[in-house]
């Protein structure tokens, strides 16, 4: 009797930890949902089926990478390009989830370290690495699915309904994809100058490239991301050297 007692009591406390990661989730579910929307639209003018526009989402989750992916099939890059780059440009991911590693209780539920890992998002990490509170694997869950649920339901939305919206809205929302980045670039660029001059540094290396036509699309994209870190890393490397 005891013993059906803790079990209902724990079953309980796991919920509400479950609810309240759904709750934290919702400025990130929300934000999703546009972007997300405008991902399924593309998706659907480049020529994929809505079984590849789903799975694209549900197996990827991450819309900078599938943005991107979307405008190097639209150029006809190789899919070898379109691994690459995608690699590269997800290599931060590597370094999120070291420090997350110091901050998730994995040692709670080790089996659901996968699913922990594959929730992580820029939205979602800089949740977790400037939150005070404590968090169990419960609202973790609850933080990252809940997210998750609204990029992938958002992306189905835009492919099935984002023809009904007006022409001249379908094509503001191609801005969507610009704003998020201007949107997680601005905040970091007022903290340092260093991620102003890399992201410059990014910006006109990948537009000569471009200029000089001398690479498809897809290595004009990988040669500009590794210049770019490259000269960031050196930069913070003097600085931390003065």
């Amino acid at each position: 009797m005891e013993e059906n007692t803790e079990h209902l009591i724990e079953q309980k406390e796991r919920s509400s930890k479950f609810r309240e990661g759904i709750v934290a989730s919702l400025p990130i579910f929300i934000g999703y949902i546009p972007v997300a929307i405008t991902f399924g639209l593309l998706a659907k003018s480049t020529g994929l089926t809505l079984w590849e526009t789903f799975l694209f989402s549900a197996l990827v989750f991450a819309g900078a990478s599938q943005f991107m992916a979307l405008q190097l099939i639209q150029g006809g890059a190789e899919p070898a390009q379109i691994i690459i780059a995608t690699l590269i440009m997800n290599f931060r991911h590597f370094l999120m989830s070291s420090h997350l590693s110091t901050i998730f209780p994995i040692k709670e539920k080790p089996w659901l370290l996968p699913f922990l890992s594959f929730g992580v998002t820029d939205e979602s990490f800089a949740y977790f690495s400037t939150s005070h509170t404590p968090m169990g694997v419960d609202f973790i869950l609850g933080l990252e699915y809940s997210a998750y649920a609204g990029w992938v339901g958002g992306t189905v939305v835009g492919y099935l309904f984002g023809n009904i919206l007006p022409p001249i809205f379908q094509a503001s929302m191609g801005i969507a994809l610009y704003a998020l980045f201007v949107a997680l670039l601005i905040p970091e660029a007022k903290k340092s100058f260093s991620i102003t001059i890399v992201a410059i540094i990014g910006g006109l290396t990948h537009s000569f490239l471009t200029w000089l036509k001398i690479f498809s699309p897809g290595w004009n994209i990988i040669l500009a991301i590794l210049i770019a870190a490259s000269a960031g890393a050196w930069i913070v490397d003097e600085e931390e050297n003065q």
